[in-house]
């Protein structure tokens, strides 16, 4: 697999930073990691400056004209002069100019920010109540996000729920995801190594906890990576396999059920193969392969007595193989 260099030189990157002081971080943002982070910080500083300026201006005139022009014994009030046109124009014009120079400098970064280079390297995104899934073209799922240095990547993203929001504080990008239909964005990652990934859309009871991380691999690391990644998930025995899918799988079981017996959104599978369970609208079932198939496919032909039902159907989500190693590992759960 081989990537093309993207077009915004490492210099220029760099300069950018230095003039906004963003080449290390500063107090208001993470240091800039993308190069998307270019456009957003130069609209955010240039606002803060001006706004700060102004600010300090107006609160420094007006302690200047209370103490100035306070109210004296033997003097009463006057008349106001009249209006002084040129003036006028200026403290009217400076503002517009200077609303229309925010305006072009947001409107100049959207534009590149919603318009993904040719050839960017696509990976889908999907987001479920409360985790991330990432998927890569030869097919491999991660719940983190891998990325190559310096390489456009473009996400193409759709939830199987609610509405999330996919933010990455240190590329300055954030897009919502939105069920039945697709949302995309992109960037181009500029220094290696690990950020946060969250969700910037309440969704729920664990909103807080729908956290990955993005992973940017330095030049020829992320193919290496990628290749290995696949190939280790092909020769996993059926439990690991099913133990993988309980933790990294699409909607991955540990989000709402644990294994340690610890009540969560959902049961527990400690010590349930074998067990006979009571439901809410069923008479009490064995818990056998037959009852977990049909509890990942159908959630709610059988809810289990005491919670609520709100388990997103697998079906068409996971295969048969997979199914299968599911419950060999619950098997594995005394």
């Amino acid at each position: 697999m081989t990537f093309l260099p993207w077009n915004l030189s490492l210099g220029t990157r760099t300069a950018a930073g230095l003039i906004f002081g963003q080449s290390g971080g500063s107090f208001w943002m993470p240091p800039p990691s993308a190069t998307s982070a270019i456009w957003v910080d130069r609209a955010f500083y240039f606002i803060l400056y001006v706004s700060t300026f102004f600010f300090l201006l107006i609160v420094t005139l007006m302690t200047f004209f209370v103490i100035r022009y306070r109210r004296r014994e033997g003097l009463g009030p006057q008349r106001s002069p009249h209006h002084h046109l040129a003036l006028e124009l200026t403290w009217s014009g400076i503002p517009l100019l200077l609303v229309i120079a925010m305006f072009g400098l947001g409107f100049a970064g959207y534009i590149d920010m919603r318009t993904p280079p040719r050839g960017a390297y696509e990976i889908r995104v999907s987001g479920q109540k409360w985790n991330w899934s990432f998927q890569y073209p030869n097919g491999y799922v991660d719940t983190n996000l891998h990325v190559p240095i310096d390489v456009p990547v473009k996400l193409t993203m759709s939830s199987k729920d609610v509405i999330h929001s996919l933010f990455i504080p240190a590329f300055r990008i954030k897009q919502d995801l939105l069920p039945d239909r697709y949302t995309t964005m992109w960037f181009t990652a500029t220094r290696p190594g690990e950020y946060d990934l969250l969700c910037a859309e309440y969704c729920g009871t664990s909103h807080s906890e729908m956290l990955a991380k993005v992973i940017v691999h330095r030049p020829g690391e992320f193919e290496a990576w990628l290749q290995e990644a696949q190939k280790r998930r092909q020769n996993l025995s059926p439990v690991e396999l099913g133990r993988e899918l309980y933790l990294y799988a699409p909607g991955g079981c540990a989000v709402c059920h644990s294994i340690d017996g610890t009540r969560k959104v959902g049961p527990s599978f400690k010590g349930i193969y074998g067990q006979i369970h009571e439901f809410e609208n069923a008479p009490p079932t064995l818990v056998d392969d037959n009852y977990i198939r049909e509890s990942i496919l159908n959630p709610s032909a059988k809810i289990r007595k005491g919670y609520p039902d709100q388990m997103t159907v697998y079906k068409g989500q996971l295969s048969d193989e997979q199914i299968t190693a599911l419950i060999e590992y619950i098997k594995t759960l005394k």
